[in-house]
């Protein structure tokens, strides 16, 4: 089956719409093409599984098709955050990115796959005061453990918003660091996602928190100190 015939397969089974295809595949080749691009994976037949069906296992959960307002942390090459906006046109969706050559390819990427409706910002998730309180969801996939995640989201999201996190494997003592951590922030773990994407795909899970109260105001702390100093730790 060509790439073509693979992306357009996604698009039908995820049910997007009609540009939606074309606009993954641009993404894929430029993945492949792009000396610049910031992955390990770029070969089409694997970034396909790996990125584009990883990316859009999220479409399974009602409140990401929902989402209207989306901040991606951490987007790297755009996933899962460029995809999703791929996948939902009328969302807006936030490319929040520290690392300017990752920004740079993010331009790039948005452009070539005619993604209106994302916005590449250059901060740090702790940082980014602007969007505080603002999205009814936040993404990252690899980006830090979930204690982390958790902090980091939190601020940016209104009450009722989730963060969806894409893990692998979760020892117990992140599991348990995030559930400690949420309450901290106004989070709540709701969902725990067994994901299969693609076949051979393993241990493919998707955390979602949702936002339950006020984040107190002494979050975010200053850039550095979620990782520094979790929260979330023994009691």
């Amino acid at each position: 089956m060509s790439v073509a015939d693979r992306v357009g397969g996604l698009a039908l089974e995820h049910s997007l719409p009609v540009d939606a295809a074309r606009q993954l595949l641009a993404l894929v080749e430029l993945l492949a093409a792009d000396p610049l691009a910031p992955t390990a994976i770029t070969a089409p037949d694997r970034s396909i599984d790996v990125h584009i069906a990883d990316s859009l296992s999220a479409l399974a959960i009602p409140e990401v098709r929902r989402a209207r307002r989306i901040a991606d942390i951490g987007s790297g090459a755009g996933l899962p955050g460029l995809v999703l906006a791929i996948a939902l046109p009328a969302a807006r969706v936030t490319l929040l990115e520290s690392v300017q050559r990752k920004c740079a390819f993010l331009e790039r990427a948005k452009a070539l796959a005619g993604a209106d409706n994302a916005v590449v910002v250059r901060c740090r998730a702790e940082a980014w005061r602007e969007g505080s309180d603002r999205h009814d969801l936040v993404t990252a996939r690899a980006v830090a453990p979930l204690a982390v995640l958790c902090e980091y989201a939190a601020p940016l999201l209104a009450t009722g918003g989730q963060l969806v996190a894409w893990k692998a494997d979760v020892s117990d003592a992140e599991r348990l660091a995030g559930e400690r951590a949420a309450p901290e922030v106004g989070l709540e773990l709701t969902a725990v996602v067994r994901t299969a994407p693609y076949a051979g795909s393993a241990d493919h899970r998707l955390f979602m928190y949702t936002k339950i109260a006020d984040t107190p105001g002494r979050f975010p702390r200053r850039p550095g100190m979620a990782r520094k100093h979790p929260l979330g730790g023994p009691r």
